[in-house]
């Protein structure tokens, strides 16, 4: 159990990419066509964090994907890396911080997933704190919502039958449920 344990692939193996070919050399398994031109063109975690001193403790990092897709702030300020020193480049290893997705910033540290795709982006430090300044947009909560359309022809049907009269449409009051 141990030396299966000490004898298992590294991540810096397991994630390896021969870029020339597309191919991870311990699999041999082709990266998605769609994700070439990324992973050509674009850093890992592990890329942007080993040029930087103390591998980028305290530094603010976000995905290209998050940038494209959500209009509200998501970033990793980053507290503390575990690099793979044993890995090509020191491109590989392990990274915790804390997250803010989509404006909302969670209090406990934990574990970057995904260090390994091709989409990260630093923040460069003059610009952090305009990057971070975001003003929540008051959320329109739903008081009222209309039946069923099943459920609103048996309610219509009994307001009928007690011979009340049918001047507004049967709505949910979702304070009460």
């Amino acid at each position: 159990e141990y030396r299966a344990l000490k004898n298992r692939p590294r991540e810096s193996q397991r994630f390896a990419l021969d870029y020339e070919t597309m191919r991870r050399p311990l699999t041999q398994k082709r990266l998605p066509v769609r994700a070439w031109e990324d992973a050509r063109s674009e850093n890992r975690l592990f890329a942007l964090l080993g040029r930087l001193p103390r591998f980028g403790v305290g530094r603010t990092v976000t995905r290209k994907s998050w940038l494209w897709a959500h209009d509200e702030p998501c970033y990793w300020v980053i507290t503390k890396v575990k690099a793979d020193y044993t890995a090509e480049n020191m491109d590989h290893g392990r990274a915790w911080g804390c997250l803010t997705f989509r404006g909302k910033t969670e209090e406990e540290v934990r574990e970057i997933d995904k260090v390994m795709y091709h989409d990260w982006r630093m923040v460069p430090k003059h610009e952090e704190e305009a990057f971070k300044k975001f003003t929540p947009v008051p959320e329109e909560t739903i008081r009222y919502l209309p039946y069923p359309p099943l459920l609103r022809a048996m309610i219509l049907a009994q307001w009928q039958k007690e011979g009340k009269p049918i001047t507004e449409e049967p709505m949910i009051d979702l304070e009460k449920v």
